[in-house]
Order: structure tokens, then sequence, then C-alpha cells
């Protein structure tokens, strides 16, 4: 599991490496675990406050190309 950005002191982005199609990342910290899709930066599952999915959207879609690149290259 690598973290690969953080938001709001404790929050983070992960990529988890061998992981499950479809490509997707993991918000994480303070009690949230959701999965958000790569490709259209929506909520695949799990649930949080909505200000933090946002933030998390916000800053998957910043890093969108960088996420989907190591996506491809830890979870073939």
């Amino acid at each position: 599991m690598t973290t690969k950005y953080r938001f709001r002191d404790k929050y983070r982005i992960q990529l988890r490496e061998k992981d499950h199609p479809p490509p997707h990342v993991h918000p994480t910290g303070g009690g949230v675990d959701v999965m958000l899709s790569l490709e259209t930066i929506e909520v695949m599952m799990g649930k949080a406050r909505p200000l933090i999915i946002k933030e998390a959207q916000a800053s998957v879609a910043a890093h969108q190309v960088q996420l989907l690149e190591d996506w491809k290259r830890c979870c073939p």
C-alpha cells in the first residue's frame, strides 16, 4: 500500500499494489475507507462525509494522469 497524496493532515490517497481492476484508489484515514474510480473519479464503494469525498475527488482529479500511470505500473 502506497500513500500517493495527503489532504487535511489525516487523510491519504492510497494506491494498493497488485489490487483488482478497475483502476481505483483508496482515500483513507480518520475512519474513512472509500474506493474512487481513477477513470470517473466517482465513489465505487464506501461512505464518508460529503466534504471529505469532494476533497478526495479534487486531489485525485488534480493527479489523475499520474495515478493512472502508477496503477498500470503496479497493478497489471
